[in-house]
């Protein structure tokens, strides 16, 4: 921190760099403008690695992938008004992926803030639906405390992105610096520690059920809590499912694992549930790409749903025991009374349903169809999984790329797979790898992309090749908007109205890789993809790209079509699964 003057006084700007360093930040990503301005001339002289990126959304994008990879706060940095709508998107994707991550923005000054003044916009009532909590600093002397309780907030309870917005006044203003020892924030007392009654309530419905499930969503991720989830798998035998924001967080290759539920699940998973007389819901919220149409979701099932968040549970599905807490401690107090049970020779019976989902699982397992023309861009990804490994970490777009990485690389270890999953949002891949890069050099770090996805962001390449963060992108190029052509296909007659991106001739992706400092290979025969990979495995010392042009009428199964049932699932074009003829 810089030294203050002899009246011990800092200007807001230092105050605010200084607040930053006590909070433990060690990179920011962000871009300079004239609110902000003042917090950049003593950012230059601080330990804090400042990373300049080329557009603001990857400013965020890159603090989330910094925050899922690491565990720790991420922190972006925007001037006002553009710069800090610019973060709208990255916000409102960490709310609803409980990403915890600090915005600082500049504000106009505290005189003019209500007059429509250059570059004004009020980015705290924006936000205040997408952001866990936000704050106007106008008075200097609030910085040190506002940044205390920012990162305070962002990180404890259920996780999420916070801003900060500072009036260009303060920051110009004389101040003192004094971090504060204590924080005080009325009404905000997350709770963690599960109450005892309702755990024991939780593990008599366990010992009666039949047919359980564990139901794991991105709780579990950001609670750190996949040993506890193992330990209790293991010790029940119950079967478990792991929500497109929790792969890693229980081992793709446990024989106990059922994959991924919901529209793009596995047909083992999708029966676990929808066949299951209990399922325990552990930090995930029943949201409608799991349940399909809700009133038809697992009919039979009674719920036990934990969650840090109280607002969760219940909200969309009725719940016999709720359960406040951490998912940690309530997977290691739940082990601890069924441990206890069992001494005392109460153990459940599901022998005879692990079998039929065995059985579903062995007669419906993942697949595709060999490409007759091309490569099919699960081939690449099954290679690129298997060649990468399972210590690497996977940062996807979103849409039919999306879906095959998550089925076709194995994900063993928790917080290796980093996606957009409940906003959605195409773009997020490059700046988010990025950011997971930064937050783990020492790990390889694939970008997997689509061609739509990756034209919305691939100028944070620049950034990446400029700032030495050699992350290596796999572009999954069908030249389509490929989930949208894929509804198109099955739900419009084919009528491909404005999902041509042509991306196989414009851009040509391995020049443009090339122009942006990295290394652009290309690859468009399975022959050719084994060594087309191992040969960005090799490339260590800049970003790499690999455009792979893939068959453009591959189709993403298992699907559930949007507003119907999970007992509608199709496994694959013409051929739904029946699940009569599996022994139950």
């Amino acid at each position: 921190m810089s030294e203050q003057d002899a009246a011990g006084q800092v200007t807001g700007a230092q105050s605010l760099i200084n607040a930053l360093e006590a909070a433990g930040v060690e990179d920011i990503f962000g871009i300079p403008g004239g609110a902000i301005l003042p917090a950049y001339d003593p950012l230059y002289d601080s330990k804090i690695r400042h990373i300049l990126v080329r557009h603001e959304q990857a400013a965020g994008h890159a603090a989330q992938g910094y925050a899922a990879a690491s565990g720790k706060v991420g922190v972006c940095m925007a001037t006002s008004g553009p710069g800090a709508t610019n973060l709208v998107t990255p916000l409102a994707d960490a709310h609803m992926d409980s990403v915890p991550m600090v915005a600082i923005t500049g504000q106009v000054g505290a005189s003019m803030i209500g007059t429509d003044a250059f570059q004004e916009a009020d980015i705290r009532g924006i936000t205040m639906p997408i952001t866990k909590h936000n704050f106007l600093v106008t008075d200097p002397a609030d910085i040190p405390r506002r940044v205390a309780e920012a990162f305070h907030i962002a990180s404890t309870g259920r996780p999420g992105p916070v801003l900060v917005d500072v009036a260009k006044s303060a920051l110009q203003s004389m101040t003192t610096f004094s971090w504060p020892t204590e924080l005080h924030l009325p009404g905000y007392r997350p709770v963690t520690r599960p109450h005892s009654k309702q755990i024991r309530e939780a593990a008599k419905l366990i010992l009666e059920s039949r047919k359980p499930v564990l139901y794991v969503g991105g709780g579990v991720i950001r609670s750190r809590a996949s040993r506890e989830l193992l330990a209790l798998a293991e010790f029940t035998g119950m079967p478990v499912v792991t929500t497109l924001m929790a792969r890693g967080a229980f081992p793709d290759s446990h024989p106990q694992h059922l994959g991924m539920p919901g529209m793009h699940g596995t047909v083992a998973a999708v029966a676990g549930m929808q066949k299951s007389d209990l399922i325990i819901s552990l930090g995930a919220r029943f949201d409608d790409r799991v349940t399909g149409l809700l009133e038809s979701f697992a009919p039979g099932a009674r719920v036990i749903h934990a969650d840090i968040d109280p607002a969760e549970i219940g909200k969309n599905r009725a719940v016999d025991v709720p359960i406040v807490g951490d998912c940690r401690e309530v997977l290691a107090d739940l082990l601890t009374v069924l441990k206890t049970e069992a001494d005392q020779g109460h153990q459940g019976d599901y022998e005879g349903w692990v079998e039929f989902l065995v059985g579903v699982k062995a007669k419906y397992p993942l697949g595709y169809e060999a490409a007759a023309d091309g490569l099919a861009p699960q081939y690449v990804l099954e290679r690129l999984g298997a060649i990468a490994g399972p210590e690497s970490i996977y940062c996807a777009g979103v849409g039919q790329h999306q879906m095959w990485a998550t089925h076709f690389v194995k994900y063993e270890r928790p917080n290796t797979w980093i996606n957009s999953g409940g906003l959605g949002t195409m773009g997020f891949s490059v700046p988010a790898a990025m950011g997971a890069k930064v937050a783990m050099p020492d790990h390889t770090v694939w970008s997997i992309d689509g061609d739509g996805c990756f034209q919305m962001t691939n100028q944070e390449l620049v950034t990446c090749a400029i700032n030495n963060i050699p992350i290596k992108v796999a572009i999954i190029n069908n030249e389509s908007l490929g989930m949208v052509r894929q509804w198109q296909t099955l739900f419009y007659n084919s009528r491909y109205s404005n999902t041509d991106l042509h991306s196989k001739r414009i851009p040509d992706f391995v020049k443009l890789a090339d122009a942006m400092g990295c290394v652009g290979l290309a690859c468009e025969s399975p022959a050719e993809v084994d060594a087309t990979i191992e040969k960005a495995m090799e490339i260590n010392d800049a970003p790499v790209v690999i455009d792979f042009r893939v068959n453009r009428d591959a189709m993403v199964w298992p699907m559930v079509a949007a507003g119907t049932s999970n007992d509608d699932i199709q496994y694959a074009r013409d051929l739904a699964p029946d699940f009569d003829d599996v022994e139950l």
